[in-house]
């Protein structure tokens, strides 16, 4: 577990109001949409995809707001499909998941354990950092969890 600030960035920006069981909805698609249009607005992509979660709790049925978001060098993009935002940094602790996603609730729990017995209090927003995504290899995956703290 590593306590850090995470760096703000600007990003096109997909958002939805989902629970935890509509997750999979967003999956694979979003992510290609976003780097479409950023290659149709001849946008500098800068990083790999974030999905950030906003007013999560962990429990199935609680609508939270979702962010899927790709990194851009660019400010205040205008995209018919797409919001641009400038992503705010925020203090968390992370950990880096090698391997399929279905890992995900674990890491969470171990790092939520970790914080909580370092007398570190969470608050609701959690990020998810896709360094590698392999589709056909999951074991190939490398993800950075964050978890807001204050």
């Amino acid at each position: 577990m590593n306590i850090k600030e995470s760096k703000p960035y600007n990003a096109l920006v997909f958002r939805v109001k989902t629970t935890l069981p509509e997750l999979s909805n967003h999956v694979a698609h979003v992510a290609k949409s976003l780097y479409r249009e950023a290659v149709r607005l001849d946008l500098m992509v800068t990083g790999g995809v974030h999905w950030n979660y906003y007013g999560i709790d962990g429990q199935p049925d609680t609508k939270f707001l979702l962010e899927i978001a790709l990194p851009i060098q660019e400010k205040e993009v205008v995209s018919s499909e797409f919001e641009w935002r400038r992503i705010a940094g925020f203090k968390c602790v992370s950990a880096v998941l090698e391997g399929p996603w279905e890992q995900l609730p674990k890491t969470y729990e171990n790092l939520i354990r970790q914080l909580h017995a370092q007398g570190l209090h969470m608050t609701d927003e959690c990020r998810e950092m896709y360094i590698n995504m392999d589709f056909e290899t999951p074991e190939n995956n490398i993800t950075e969890v964050q978890v807001g703290i204050r």
